[in-house]
């Protein structure tokens, strides 16, 4: 899709601190995290809501869900974890992801209510993608 701003980072053209790199996925960190360490993960192909990923995907694709959630907590120190994603409504990009956000006691979530939090820099950002990846290894 020449359109869809993952698309583009699944294709190396918008840069993107990715965490998973395969055949089939790509995560990567949001830019507007929830809370630091918050991670996208997304098919390479292009289907929009969890009923069109092929059913090929589907064991890889929760497979990633459950080694990224584990990822946030051996990596970056948290206590668990909050895994969605939405189907059309409250979709911001048009293109299935999944949500994994690093969680702690006490860290303000509350409901569906998504504060947004911001890296001090690249730098800080990187730091965090590189935590995750060296978790996954």
């Amino acid at each position: 899709m020449d359109d869809c701003v993952f698309c583009s980072i699944v294709a190396g053209e918008t840069p993107a601190d990715v965490v998973v790199d395969d055949t089939d996925f790509v995560a990567f960190l949001d830019r507007r995290p929830v809370f630091k360490g918050h991670v996208l993960l997304v098919p390479r192909v292009h289907v929009v809501t969890l009923p069109d990923l092929p059913a090929g995907l589907r064991d890889g694709f929760l497979s990633h869900a459950q080694r990224l959630a584990t990822a946030v907590v051996e990596g970056l120190g948290a206590q668990g974890s909050f895994v969605a994603l939405n189907n059309t409504v409250s979709q911001s990009v048009p293109h299935l992801h999944l949500h994994v956000v690093p969680r702690t006691k006490g860290d303000g979530l509350r409901g569906f209510f998504w504060p947004r939090t911001k890296y001090a820099d690249d730098e800080e950002r990187g730091q965090y993608a590189a935590r995750l990846r060296a978790a996954l290894e």
